[in-house]
């Protein structure tokens, strides 16, 4: 899912507001992840306070903390770009059981957690980041599909 889809699903508003979203953007942009990444939220116990956002790219791992309010300054979002050697992502383990799936993992030490269509999304996911971890990098890098970096030409040496 892209982050604007992220936002349209938050479990409350002033977790992607406007200013929250303004320092967000501009972060992911300088770490080639674009604006508007595919990528992971992970909401966490109290999203008004704080939540984590993963989003991969051709280089590696984008992981922002964003403290949604901090007091006296607004919203600040710390953030890092993981070198895919460097990235951990722990065992995908799935649980069947009365026609449920459990997906659970860890990525960067963060579980991500599903269940039926949204453990779907989370094994696409980290099966994403398993791929790009390999080399096998499909995805965006900067807003761009992969195959639009290589119709480009500079990409053909020409």
């Amino acid at each position: 899912m892209r982050f604007s889809e992220w936002r349209t699903t938050a479990p409350t508003k002033d977790a992607v507001t406007p200013k929250v979203v303004g320092v967000l953007e501009p972060v992911l942009a300088s770490l080639g992840a674009g604006r508007d990444p595919e990528c992971w939220v992970v909401w966490g116990d109290d999203p008004s306070v704080r939540w984590t956002l993963f989003a991969p790219t051709a280089a590696g791992l984008v992981e922002c903390a964003v403290r949604v309010n901090v007091p006296g300054e607004g919203p600040r979002v710390a953030a890092k770009l993981v070198r895919w050697p460097r990235v951990q992502i722990g065992d995908l383990a799935v649980e069947a059981q009365g026609g449920h799936r459990l997906v659970s993992t860890q990525v960067e030490g963060v579980v991500l957690r599903g269940v039926d269509a949204e453990a779907d999304r989370v094994v696409l996911f980290v099966r994403r980041l398993l791929d790009a971890a390999d080399g096998r990098w499909t995805g965006e890098e900067a807003g761009r599909p992969a195959a639009a970096r290589r119709e480009h030409p500079s990409a053909a040496g020409g």
